[in-house]
């Protein structure tokens, strides 16, 4: 009966994760087809945002449809083995796409080139620093300027989060139904929760921008989208690193998921830096948004690399408080 179980959900999985992938493999094929029959890939027929999805979408697909492999055989391992083989696909089929080639009306550029250049709004305003009055530049006079690889830095954050956390989800709900240790129920289904929720504020990043105009200083819906992603992205690292370190002493499982979620909050506004040249999109006016001397960020952004870490810790306390009950 359990190994029916197992299977069933092993079928259902795999068929839901093929499904959530439907439009990501089709923007991987449709400019597959247009290099086999062009030799390239015409801007007006470039999906936008093919990186890093349609490479994502890979990746979980095959590290789902290989769940059953790895359970069997790895035991324990198995997440591991997932994870390390996922994000392999994942890079390979990234780099095969990056270095696709794409022609606009006037340049042509490899794919990796394209995709920053998608990352901006056109603005005919420029930014002014509403303390002293001067204007700044834009974020597409930041974009237009000398390119640099590093600011895929945290595209690839992104993708690895989402991989890793979606796969943990799968890999655990699968583990309790085999062995029947309930242990990680609550963890998983908070770590399902903030996976799902992640990854549609990503999506709707992508179809909206979060509603940016082109100016460095955003408008606050902007602001509040922007600060509830980077927030998230830390809150999903952390509880899953709470997964593992259930009931252990506070140092692994408080201060460790706690700290790692701030710390890829830090590492994504360090990715944003270098997708502006040095530069981050200020939330508001005043000292609150104003970077500090000396370093880039402003303490507004400090709070919310803060806040990441303060939600994880909250959440670690609550989970392993409610685990002891059950105990």
């Amino acid at each position: 009966m359990n190994n029916t179980t197992l299977k069933k959900y092993y079928v259902f999985s795999l068929l839901g994760i093929l499904l959530a992938s439907i439009y990501p493999l089709y923007m991987g094929i449709k400019v597959g087809v247009d290099m086999i029959k062009h030799g390239t890939v015409f801007a007006e027929n470039y999906p936008k945002y093919i990186i890093p999805y349609t490479p994502i979408s890979i990746s979980l697909i095959v590290g789902v449809a290989l769940m059953m492999i790895f359970i069997k055989y790895t035991k324990k391992l198995s997440l591991l083995f997932s994870s390390v083989v996922s994000t392999i696909m994942f890079f390979v089929t990234e780099l095969i796409l990056e270095n696709m080639v794409i022609v606009t009306k006037t340049v042509t550029t490899t794919l990796e080139s394209w995709q920053m250049y998608m990352c901006y709004v056109p603005s005919a305003d420029r930014y002014v620093d509403w303390d002293s009055g001067i204007a700044s530049w834009t974020e597409v006079d930041v974009l237009m300027g000398e390119y640099s690889p590093a600011f895929k830095l945290h595209f690839y954050i992104i993708s690895i989060v989402i991989i890793i956390s979606l796969l943990n989800c799968f890999y655990g709900f699968a583990n309790m139904i085999k062995t029947k240790e309930t242990s990680r129920y609550k963890s998983l289904i908070i770590q399902s929760i903030s996976s799902v929720a992640f990854l549609g504020m990503c999506i709707w990043a992508c179809f909206t921008a979060f509603y940016r105009t082109g100016a460095i200083l955003v408008s606050p819906l902007s602001a509040f989208l922007m600060s509830i992603f980077f927030i998230l992205l830390g809150v999903t690292v952390g509880i899953y690193i709470i997964s593992f370190t259930l009931n252990k002493k506070k140092l692994l499982s408080i201060f460790l998921p706690s700290i790692s979620a701030s710390l890829v909050t830090l590492i994504m506004y360090i990715g944003e830096m270098f997708l502006l040249s040095g530069h981050l999109y200020r939330f508001g006016s005043g000292f609150l948004f104003k970077e500090i001397s000396g370093i880039v960020l402003a303490p507004f952004d400090i709070l919310i690399i803060l806040l990441s870490g303060g939600i994880t810790v909250i959440t670690s306390i609550l989970i392993n408080k409610t685990r002891k009950k059950d105990c």
